[in-house]
């Protein structure tokens, strides 16, 4: 009974040292994501530049509506600007098609991005020219979110009871037309939750949520800032830095511009006294509204930019004058050190040598045995792939010679009947043997299947993991006898390395549009992120191959 009572003692009395450390981590990696700031920006316009450079000159209409959607979610929350480019593109292509929904799809886009902005009049005046009662039910969703967007863009720095009523009432609208299985919908019902003091059963769903969300997905962000938001309000405080914390690294390292969690740590450490880490995240978050043009967020760092400005100099200017007097206390200490440790030194001159010789030599000998050591086991391990990759080569460098001799034996064949015929003026044989595609296309067949073979022992699990990328509705299934499929074969390629869509549509023989329906096709069925769905195939089968 002594024992349990002295175990849960330690338990009660560890758990606010480990939950300090654990946040005190997490402080730290957000300094990190600070540090790495401008690589996080440089990874994600990489992102887009590459996505652009992949946009073929015979898009349709349709096609190019939807390749300016794509790049409008890439810029959102990253560049204002830039998503307003394309979406007023977007209602160009809609105005040419006479296409209602896309229209009204677009313009509520621009709502969002312009409330965003500051341009609420013109936000306000697209609002009003949607008629609502005509919009179909998927635009439903798009519509409440875009009006409730705008009110919290408009009333950012007001408290005003009417707009927070409207704010409530769009989003109880939003919450009447959201798919009840959606991520948004569960986010959705919670701000309900939380504006109505539920924060309990709130804080419990979101932890639930956060179990299966991944910190590299932009929902992570909203979930952890939303947790933070309930423990503001229950003054949990170190809860709510912690988690503010995690919402701010994981909107750096996603390059979003746009978000709230930075400025809420900025007050958080302002109101904790700790004016150096505020001023640095004041700074960082309105660098980041001023990138991506978002007005409002400006407003409100403002605000309180100038109070933590005022104080961090004042903090600076005390500790200039306290270093100056540390310095002069420092100097004159020096000066009778200065004086004992020349004696001292000269006393002990020769032995200290010795004894940092003796050291460095050891030191220098454990390093050369311990990089002698690795040097060893990497030439095994590289001695090892050399082998193994040796025999793969043999192995189908043989094969390519047995399909070469028997090409060369088919064509001799071929060549020996037409020679007959011709011989026995066969004439219409030869034209009819000519004129067919048969022989073409059961070479073609057998090219294909010897393709499959030979691919299919290179990455044995290509089909399994490739399907493992896509939703399982959308996942592919092979025909009796099938080894692949032309889906399989044009990502085969890919996963060899031939991501040209004119080298790919050349070898299966298909046209360049048709190649590119596949490609966006598969994208669109991923259950990974649509950009890094062909990365992610390339990199099937990196284990080495087994023969």
């Amino acid at each position: 009974m002594k024992n349990y009572l002295l175990f849960l003692l330690f338990i009660i009395l560890g758990s606010p040292v480990y939950a300090a450390d654990s946040t005190d981590s997490i402080i730290d990696k957000l300094n990190e994501a600070l540090k790495n700031k401008a690589h996080y920006v440089r990874l994600r316009e990489e992102r887009i530049l590459n996505f652009k450079k992949i946009k073929s000159d015979d898009l349709t209409k349709e096609q190019e509506y939807d390749y300016n959607q794509s790049l409008y979610s890439q810029y959102l929350k990253f560049n204002s600007d830039s998503a307003i480019l394309y979406v007023r593109k977007n209602l160009k292509i809609a105005s040419e098609l006479q296409n209602a929904d896309l229209l009204n799809l677009a313009n509520l886009q621009l709502v969002t991005l312009y409330s965003s902005s500051g341009k609420y009049r013109e936000s306000e005046a697209i609002l009003k020219s949607i008629p609502k009662k005509e919009l179909p039910k998927k635009l439903l969703p798009n519509y409440y979110s875009a009006y409730r967007e705008f009110l919290e863009h408009y009333a950012a720095n007001s408290d005003d009871v009417k707009y927070i009523e409207q704010i409530n009432k769009y989003r109880d609208s939003l919450l009447t037309v959201l798919d009840p299985s959606t991520l948004n919908f569960r986010i959705t019902r919670i701000e309900k939750e939380m504006s109505e003091k539920k924060f309990a059963a709130a804080e419990k769903k979101l932890l639930d949520l956060l179990k299966k969300a991944k910190d590299d997905h932009p929902q992570y962000a909203m979930i952890t800032y939303l947790l933070a938001s309930i423990y503001k309000e229950t003054k949990q405080l170190e809860l709510q830095k912690k988690y503010y914390a995690l919402s701010a690294t994981a909107d750096l390292k996603t390059a979003n511009k746009d978000n709230a969690s930075l400025q809420e740590l900025a007050l958080f450490f302002y109101e904790a006294n700790d004016v150096d880490m505020a001023y640095k995240l004041t700074q960082s978050a309105i660098e980041d509204a001023l990138y991506c043009n978002v007005q409002f967020r400006t407003l409100l760092m403002s605000e309180v930019y100038s109070i933590i400005n005022t104080v961090y100099l004042e903090k600076e200017a005390k500790r200039k004058t306290e270093l100056q007097l540390y310095l002069l206390c420092i100097s004159l200490l020096s000066a009778f050190l200065v004086v004992a440790v020349i004696y001292v030194y000269k006393q002990m001159k020769k032995v200290s040598r010795i004894r940092t010789e003796l050291y460095n030599t050891s030191q220098k000998l454990a390093e050369l045995n311990k990089d002698i050591t690795e040097t060893n086991n990497q030439l095994q391990e590289r001695n090892a792939q050399l082998s193994e990759s040796n025999h793969v080569k043999e192995e189908y460098i043989a094969h390519f010679f047995s399909l070469c001799s028997a090409y060369i034996n088919k064509l001799e064949n071929y060549r020996i009947t037409l020679n007959k015929k011709a011989t026995a003026k066969q004439f219409d044989e030869i034209y009819k043997v000519l004129k067919s595609t048969t022989l073409v296309d059961n070479e073609l067949e057998e090219l294909y299947k010897n393709f499959d073979i030979i691919f299919l022992n290179l990455y044995p699990t290509f089909v399994k993991d490739f399907n493992a990328l896509l939703i399982p509705e959308e996942q592919i299934v092979l025909k009796q006898g099938e080894l692949m499929n032309t889906e399989l074969r044009i990502f085969a390629l890919i996963r060899l390395g031939i991501t040209d869509s004119v080298k790919i549509a050349a070898f299966l023989r298909y046209s360049l549009s048709t190649i590119y329906n596949y490609r966006t096709r598969a994208r669109n069925k991923a259950a990974v992120s649509r950009n890094d769905f062909e990365e992610m195939v390339t990199k099937i089968g990196l284990i080495s191959v087994k023969l």
